[in-house]
């Protein structure tokens, strides 16, 4: 295990737990004690934890953990609900794609696929996005036109927020928005931690004709501070085939429609 694969480890325990000693830390990562101190104490120094006598508390790292530490959790479920989101979109098209780890496994999917990659004429697809992560695996991996919103990023998940964004946002019309969630619940629908990101995914759904919501088992039925939409404007719902039946059929009974990858 590397370095960064420790420290994921290291702070998805804490946002189980909040506390972890030294001593557990290396009993469950098969290292040695040493090696957890200097993990606990670099990520100490990046204030991404607190560290005490024998071990280390969550700093706020189970409310919005950085996304270069989040992209281990659950990837084999966000790499298949990528794939059959990309699956839902057509060539020529404008898709809105927000950021976030399961929103960048449908960029990744996007961008393999040779259909939407072609240079014939109205073949190309276009992709407005506020992540600088999203658009950066776009223009490196395909042959897309790439618009991306305006605005100050935030550190933890590479998005652009704020009202530069906005005004670009609001002079587009989008055929989906494609649209990575901190919660989904049938009956409060898609919301975000951060209101800043939540505003801006707000605007993608006022300028999409559809909107499609994918977020793995784990976001549905929970909530979040800020709210993007009410659940009735959400009209597909891809998430991984581990989600609760009853909470499944919650979503189609409120009139979504969901793909379970």
């Amino acid at each position: 295990m590397d370095r960064y694969a420790r420290w994921n480890a290291l702070l998805e325990m804490l946002t189980d737990s909040g506390r972890v000693s030294v001593e557990e830390a290396a009993d469950r990562l098969d290292v040695s004690q040493a090696t957890i101190r200097r993990d606990f104490d670099q990520l100490a120094q990046q204030q991404m934890i607190t560290r005490t006598r024998g071990g280390a508390v969550a700093n706020g790292v189970s409310y919005d953990l950085p996304l270069r530490y989040k992209t281990a959790k659950h990837s084999a479920e966000k790499q298949r609900i990528g794939a059959a989101a990309a699956a839902l979109v057509s060539p020529g098209t404008v898709v809105g794609l927000n950021g976030g780890t399961t929103s960048t496994e449908v960029a990744r999917a996007l961008a393999v696929r040779p259909d939407l990659n072609t240079s014939a004429e109205g073949a190309q697809l276009t992709v407005v996005t506020n992540a600088l992560n999203i658009a950066n695996e776009l223009l490196v991996r395909s042959r897309m036109k790439v618009v991306v919103a305006g605005g100050v990023v935030r550190p933890k998940s590479f998005e652009l927020v704020g009202p530069l964004g906005g005004a670009l946002l609001r002079e587009v019309t989008l055929d989906v928005a494609l649209l990575g969630v901190d919660a989904i619940d049938p009956q409060l629908g898609a919301a975000a931690h951060h209101e800043g990101e939540a505003a801006m995914n707000s605007l993608m759904v006022a300028r999409a004709k559809r909107v499609v919501v994918i977020a793995d088992s784990s976001k549905l039925g929970g909530h979040a501070f800020a709210r993007i939409c009410p659940v009735d404007r959400v009209e597909t719902l891809v998430t991984d085939s581990g989600a609760d039946p009853a909470v499944v059929q919650a979503f189609r009974d409120a009139g979504v429609h969901v793909v379970t990858a």
